[in-house]
């Protein structure tokens, strides 16, 4: 089987979605997809055979107050609106197609952090609707900026906490050629988590969660040297930017998630042909 892999990277993922809408307008098919964060949140539109939704509802409200921004941060504990951005949007203002997402063929994966574990959890979601929302909002909940999502009585947060780029996961059951979609350079190496004192005190209760944060870099790190190894053994096609992404993690300027967003669908046009020898071979 292939498969497609969606690192997350909040509004980096603009560049995720310039990618995805080529590789639908081509009608390049993939027989699973997992997304971690906004890879999720952006990835399931491929599922759903969405094209542009993404960067349509994110320039449409990335300065409505009701959406995301310190108000909601004060008001709900989360930067991004739980009710307003992940119920509202999808189901009133820019509807989701969970028709479409079900009747499709393509497996979606989910990939949120179980914070009493500290543990990366695989999701595979093939129903649409309220409960599918809160697992993309789980997968996207990022720490210091949004309360835990309790899922069957777990508490979770964004899957980048500890696994960014599920790559070996999606091998482990059966997908053996993979497209993996990066938001960073092919030359980023990540540091170590910054405000980590803070950290630790958003985390008190969850002290397997913080050493994941604390190990985050190398966990990474060691998974890019992982991937370039598939790439060389022919398994793995990376798609990733030439320069770093001008956009915030919380980038509210919709020019800039129009640029980034242009900058994906110019990777996803330059990288299309080889995309389809890939998955032919």
């Amino acid at each position: 089987m292939n498969g497609l892999v969606l690192e997350g990277g909040a509004m980096r993922g603009m560049f995720t979605a310039g990618v995805i809408d080529v590789m639908m307008e081509a009608g390049v098919c993939y027989d699973g997809a997992i997304g971690v964060s906004a890879g999720a949140a952006f990835g399931c539109n491929y599922k759903s055979g969405q094209i542009g939704r993404v960067i349509r509802y994110n320039t449409a409200f990335c300065r409505d107050k009701r959406y995301c921004g310190l108000r909601c941060l004060l008001r709900t504990g989360s930067l991004y609106s739980p009710t307003f951005c992940y119920h509202t949007v999808p189901n009133e203002y820019d509807i989701f197609d969970g028709e479409a997402y079900e009747q499709s063929p393509m497996a979606f994966y989910v990939v949120t952090t179980d914070l009493e574990t500290g543990e990366p959890i695989y999701r595979r979601c093939d129903k649409a609707g309220d409960e599918f929302f809160e697992w993309i909002r789980a997968s996207s909940s990022l720490p210091l900026v949004s309360r835990p999502v309790v899922i069957d009585g777990k508490p979770m947060l964004d899957g980048g906490m500890s696994d960014s780029i599920p790559l070996r996961y999606f091998e482990s059951i059966g997908y053996e050629k993979n497209v993996v979609v990066l938001t960073r350079p092919r030359d980023y190496r990540k540091t170590p988590t910054e405000h980590l004192r803070l950290m630790r005190h958003a985390l008190r209760k969850y002290p397997k969660a913080y050493e994941a944060m604390v190990k985050r870099h190398e966990v990474y790190n060691e998974t890019l040297d992982y991937i370039a190894a598939r790439e060389e053994a022919g398994k793995t096609l990376v798609i990733a930017p030439h320069a770093p992404l001008d956009a915030g993690s919380m980038e509210r300027d919709p020019d800039k998630l129009r640029a980034v967003y242009k900058i994906g669908r110019e990777r996803g046009q330059e990288t299309l042909a080889a995309v389809k020898r890939f998955l032919e071979e």
